[in-house]
């Protein structure tokens, strides 16, 4: 057995290498090749491998193997139906709860992200964007003062990104982008002007406009 917190180390290395694509969907993950990739022994990768099933990063079948959870439009959909309920209900709770501090906390999100340069498309400027994209939904979010819904946006956020570093065309990528900037700048607005209904109606089209994208790509 290996210790919990190696493990847990290993597991976040494999999850991190699923989301950004480096270990793609459908892969077989053989111990061996995975212990020569994260230079650790085999007892923290089969633990981690398992940990990361229980998420449905990983099928795991018992005696056959382990591999990279498939991909399909099917899952994305039900992703961002998902995202939609729960990201309504939480943009609901943060415009009645949220306080002065989560007002700043919003609008500084939001600079950052309209300072990712997306005139130069490449990876890099699209895992800034991602990353600030993420961020300013988080906090947005987070003035609900519900961590556990909170939490399970996370996931479902987490498990959409594989399909955006699915997408190989930064270019488009980028293009999209800078719709969503003037997009998520009226739904901070609507939001810091206590403004409910608008707030959550452009949200939840935000939504669906970017599921329509990646659905998309995906079956490009």
């Amino acid at each position: 057995m290996s210790s919990p917190t190696l493990t847990d180390k290993v597991s976040k290395m494999i999850h991190q290498d699923i989301l950004n694509g480096d270990l793609h969907p459908g892969q077989k993950l053989v111990v061996a090749e995975l212990k020569e990739r994260y230079s650790v022994g085999a007892s923290p990768i089969r633990e981690a491998l398992v940990q990361l099933s229980w998420n449905k990063y990983v099928k795991l079948q018992p005696q056959k193997g382990c591999w990279v959870a498939a991909i399909s439009s099917e899952e994305l959909k039900e992703l961002f139906e998902g995202l939609s309920v729960i990201g309504k209900v939480l943009l609901s709770k943060a415009i009645k709860n949220g306080n002065e501090a989560w007002e700043l906390s919003v609008l500084t999100t939001f600079h950052k992200l309209s300072k990712v340069n997306l005139t130069e498309p490449s990876l890099e400027v699209m895992l800034e964007w991602e990353e600030r994209y993420s961020a300013f939904h988080s906090t947005l979010l987070e003035g609900a003062n519900a961590p556990i819904m909170h939490q399970f946006h996370q996931e479902l956020t987490n498990q959409i990104k594989r399909y955006h570093h699915l997408q190989s065309n930064y270019n488009e990528a980028c293009k999209e982008y800078t719709d969503f900037l003037k997009e998520h700048e009226s739904i901070m607005k609507l939001a810091l002007a206590r403004n409910e209904e608008q707030a959550i109606e452009l949200l939840e089209k935000h939504y669906v406009t970017t599921m329509d994208l990646l659905s998309g790509s995906f079956e490009a």
